[in-house]
């Protein structure tokens, strides 16, 4: 305030319009720092959004049963031609689901390669590695990593330690039951179709035996 000067009118209003700027260039400071906080913080949130909604969906893939065969089967699609050429081997069915199976993981697993914490990262390898030279993966550490690690993001609490939840392991892939369930389901409409031919045969059969009664007093009559 020592550096006012209200001496006379000119300089009042002089000192107002220096107080004025001022005030403006602070607010302007300001606003330009809120708005740049702003974006970085809906940046951020974006990019915590789009990591667990991969993680998640990673999760889903890895740890979606608990039930049957927990492990990856390796096998490629050249094996699993070969296999199918021979006889003693497995039926088609159940090797292109493990094939399937196999894909879904490597895809998820190199989800988790690409957004995973370092535990995950290197869980993640070993796994790749695994499947690159044959043998069969078990996921179930890297799903309790991937649950706990979504769990604190999300402010959840975490699993009770006195639980005795059975090792996960990856889940039917999705796209075969819908085809099946369409294949019954044509199939079943095309049953239809024939049951009502047949209705429709039997029932111009009927009508052509009931004219050949019909005609036979007929000609019983003539005679």
């Amino acid at each position: 305030m020592r550096g006012l000067d209200f001496s006379s009118w000119q300089n009042l209003i002089l000192t107002l319009i220096g107080l004025a700027v001022f005030t403006l260039i602070s607010m302007g400071i300001r606003l330009i720092m809120m708005f740049t906080i702003q974006q970085r913080r809906e940046r951020a949130n974006r990019q915590i959004n789009e990591r667990l909604k991969t993680l998640i969906a990673a999760y889903k893939v890895l740890g979606g049963s608990f039930t049957g065969s927990l492990l990856v089967d390796p096998t490629h699609l050249g094996d699993l031609r070969r296999r199918q050429a021979d006889p003693a081997e497995e039926a088609l069915s159940g090797s292109d689901r493990a094939r399937r199976i196999r894909d879904a993981v490597e895809a998820a697993l190199s989800d988790i390669v690409l957004l995973g914490t370092e535990e995950q990262v290197r869980l993640a390898e070993k796994a790749a590695r695994e499947l690159v030279a044959g043998r069969p993966v078990e996921t179930g550490d890297l799903v309790v990593s991937l649950r706990d690690f979504i769990r604190d993001a999300l402010d959840l609490d975490p699993v009770p330690g006195d639980l005795d939840i059975p090792r996960q392991g990856p889940a039917r892939p999705s796209g075969s039951g819908g085809g099946g369930r369409n294949r019954a389901e044509g199939g079943g409409r095309s049953g239809g179709g024939g049951g009502m031919g047949t209705g429709g045969g039997m029932g111009g059969g009927g009508t052509g035996l009931g004219e050949a009664e019909t005609d036979q007093p007929a000609q019983g009559s003539v005679r």
